[in-house]
């Protein structure tokens, strides 16, 4: 405290490797009592959440959950993070509750992405195609296999099939944009564009543009030789088809 080292009596540091252990352990219990109340509800360690059909069984179950667990557990809920909302209100760890679309399905929800989750996936994967950054292209592919998995392990259940879409598209550009800054000098660049099946006359002009070269990535020039199948023969592996392996409601629609 103030820059001090305290000796602590009570509770366990937050953010500390064993908080989420003695969350289980200690809450067992309380998983136990929602069962037998017949009661939706999810859990992340220390954090859970109840889901009902009006706001008067909301309270109800609010109400019988914090007698529960201030006075048979002796914890205490947290007054001002806690509260009756509708699902668009809420959040789960990185996930948002969002109205389906489809008029089959109307009342329902399904689970998203949030916001803020999007942005630092997009941060962490800017930061390693970043061109300046001193790194081959294999040690690029192989950060953002581990950053892919890592995340779509997490956020597997999240229907997100179009926005992956979009972020490949987006990724794909920036890793070609590296490759471009990598060949450097304009004799290199056309070279390889020579290489990749371009024309002579068109690979010189190109390699001479004074165009900047993230407009070069998004370009034909590049989409149509450093395509796809050629970064998958180099280890790329898109968002999409990793989610396509992982995502356990496959066999269900999917919504953005």
């Amino acid at each position: 405290m103030n820059g001090k080292l305290t000796r602590r009596r009570k509770g366990v540091p937050q953010g500390s490797p064993l908080s989420p252990l003695l969350s289980n352990i200690l809450l067992h219990e309380l998983d136990q009592y929602l069962e037998k109340q017949r009661l939706r509800y999810v859990r992340f360690a220390d954090d859970f959440s109840l889901y009902a059909k009006t706001p008067y069984l909301a309270q109800r179950a609010a109400k019988a959950v914090t007698e529960f667990v201030e006075g048979k557990l002796r914890l205490k809920i947290n007054r001002g993070k806690s509260g009756i909302r509708k699902p668009e209100q809420f959040q789960l760890p990185g996930y948002s509750l969002t109205k389906t679309q489809k008029q089959e399905k109307r009342g329902q929800y399904h689970l998203t992405v949030s916001h803020k989750s999007w942005d630092k996936l997009k941060e962490r994967l800017k930061a390693i195609t970043r061109k300046t950054a001193p790194k081959s292209f294999d040690e690029r592919i192989q950060e953002l296999k581990e950053v892919q998995r890592g995340w779509l392990q997490y956020f597997r259940m999240g229907s997100i099939y179009s926005r992956l879409r979009e972020v490949d598209s987006w990724l794909r550009n920036r890793l070609r944009y590296c490759i471009w800054h990598d060949w450097k000098k304009p004799d290199r660049k056309r070279k390889n564009l020579i290489r990749l099946g371009v024309p002579a006359g068109k690979a010189y002009a190109w390699s001479r543009t004074r165009m900047g070269g993230w407009a070069v990535a998004q370009s034909p020039i590049l989409v149509t030789t450093i395509t796809l199948s050629r970064l998958r023969k180099r280890g790329y592996e898109s968002l999409l088809d990793y989610y396509l392996k992982v995502a356990p409601q496959l066999n269900e629609p999917l919504y953005t």
